[in-house]
């Protein structure tokens, strides 16, 4: 039970932190740039989001999408650690625990 209720609030959370990602709000663009990365990257990584989430709601997808999503959440904590903007440490968090859960709990 809990692996299965893992699976969906992980893709739930990829799926809606690609679509924020994915609008492209100024806010977020903003925070794009003031890291160092072009404004299109918001694009790219709610795209990459996106097909992690999907990937992951597929159990012969599973796989891969756990190892992309891995590398998303794994790239946004170390800009944010490299930019010391600790604020977005508790999210990114919340990622990394429901990877774990996914990954470790079937």
């Amino acid at each position: 039970m809990l692996h299965v209720v893992s699976i969906w609030l992980l893709v739930a959370a990829l799926a809606a932190a690609g679509v924020i990602n994915a609008i492209g709000l100024p806010s977020g663009k903003s925070s794009f740039v003031r890291w160092g990365y072009p404004d299109w990257w918001c694009y790219l990584t709610g795209g990459l989001e996106m097909v992690a989430a999907v990937l992951i709601a597929l159990p012969s997808g599973r796989e891969a999408g756990l190892f992309l999503a891995s590398m998303v959440i794994a790239a946004a904590a170390l800009t944010v650690l490299l930019r010391r903007e600790f604020s977005h440490i508790a999210p990114l968090g919340i990622f990394v625990v429901l990877i774990g859960l996914v990954q470790f709990s079937a």
